[in-house]
This record gives structure tokens, C-alpha cells and sequence, in this order.
């Protein structure tokens, strides 16, 4: 029988991103811009999170938003009524965000005097983990309707986030919750996470949050 060549496309795709988002990075590190990759399951928060997020930044740093979804504008008209800089990027059809399409999220942006510029991801905990953007730290949230056994059913998530957001405490006491538990499968898949209980809602946790980011940016620009 005939030998087949097989191709590893999958392992030369995440290559060859994985230089790109390496490149964008020390780019980044030159200009002095913080770049957060946003993760998290459609539903759970995110932009009403990044919104209490700007609302305690935006006095202290230049930020700038990028929204990737697959098509509509809600969550960039959402921010940009915060003040900061916004821009929606459509993916068509693709379920996450490569180093290339962020680099041209940023051009769009014209991030050049940001201190931090968010990227709020396609909302799914699969591509999204699988794909270096170039950013300097991932963040995912994870909301307690999820349940606390999401880091061990989407473990490739929380190995590569730097940061976890367990949100909606406000609802805790009307689901079966375990903050223990999620805290030890999170440190299951990567012992360093920094972990923060917050309430979009209420606004419970988030300044905790806002000081994290604070001192990122200023360790990054090296102030």
C-alpha cells in the first residue's frame, strides 16, 4: 500500500502564530501598551465587568477596547459610552481571535497613546484558550450559573489565564456553588492564577480587580 504524507497543519498554524504573537508583544513592551486578553463562556459578564472596570481606570490610564464577535455592535457601543477609546472587530464566523487579527484590531484601534487596551474575546472557553493573541496576561470570568466544576471540564482555559474571575456572587446563595471547590480546580490547572469573587451587578470585588490591573500596567511600562 502507498504511504500517505500526513501534514501537522494544526501544530504549523499554532507556530507560526505563536512567533507573531511573540513579535506583537515586544512591540507592545517598546510602546509601553498592556495588553489583557478577556476570556469567558457568552453570558457570564464580560462587558458589563470591563464596563465597571473603565469606570475605576479611566482617571488613571488611557484605555482603549477591542470587541470581537462574529457579527453585531452592541458590546463596542456599550463601552464606548464609558468614554473609552472602542472598536468593534467582526471575525466572520471565526470562534476566536489569532495574533494576526489582533494586530489589525489595533491598528483599527490606533492604540498608540493606550496604557491598556482590553481585548474582549469571542465568548466561548474552547478556540479562544488555543490561540496566543499577544497579549500580557488572559483573563477569563467565569460566573457562578456556570457551576464550579468549569476548570475541570474546560482545562486548557484556565492553564493559560493569569487571572479568574469568579462573577455573579450576588447569586451564589441560589445556586449549588462551591467557592472552594472552583478555587481548588482553578489552582488544579494553574497554581499562580490570581483569583477575584466580584459582582458585575453590585460592583462587589471589582475595585479589587482595578488595583490588580493598575500595578500590571506600571510593571509593564516598567514605572
Amino acid at each position: 500500500m502507498e504511504k500517505v504524507r500526513i501534514l501537522e497543519v494544526k501544530q504549523s498554524v499554532f507556530a507560526n502564530n505563536d512567533a507573531q504573537a511573540e513579535k506583537l508583544r515586544e512591540e507592545l513592551k517598546q510602546k509601553g501598551i498592556y495588553l489583557l486578553n478577556l476570556m469567558s463562556s457568552p453570558g457570564s459578564g464580560k462587558t458589563t465587568t470591563l464596563t465597571r472596570l473603565i469606570e475605576l481606570l479611566k482617571e488613571d490610564l488611557k484605555i482603549g477596547v477591542m470587541e470581537a464577535d462574529i457579527d453585531s455592535d452592541v458590546d463596542a457601543v456599550t463601552i464606548a459610552a464609558t468614554g473609552a477609546k472602542a472598536i468593534q472587530l467582526h471575525t466572520g464566523g471565526m470562534c476566536h481571535l489569532d495574533a494576526a487579527m489582533t494586530r489589525q484590531g489595533l491598528d483599527g484601534l490606533d492604540a498608540g497613546e493606550a496604557d491598556l487596551v482590553v481585548l474582549e474575546n469571542v465568548g466561548n472557553l474552547v478556540c479562544p484558550a488555543e490561540f496566543d493573541t499577544g497579549a500580557v496576561k488572559n483573563m477569563a470570568i467565569l460566573s457562578v450559573p456556570e457551576g464550579h466544576d468549569k476548570p475541570l471540564k474546560y482545562p486548557l482555559m484556565f492553564q493559560v489565564c493569569d487571572a479568574v474571575l469568579i462573577n455573579k456572587i450576588d447569586v451564589a446563595p441560589y445556586f449549588d456553588f462551591d467557592f472552594e471547590k472552583c478555587t481548588e480546580y482553578i489552582r488544579m490547572r494553574n497554581p499562580k492564577a490570581v483569583i477575584f469573587p466580584v459582582s458585575a451587578k453590585t460592583g462587589e470585588g471589582i475595585e479589587a480587580v482595578a488595583d490588580w490591573l493598575k500595578e500590571e500596567v506600571k510593571n509593564w511600562k516598567g514605572v
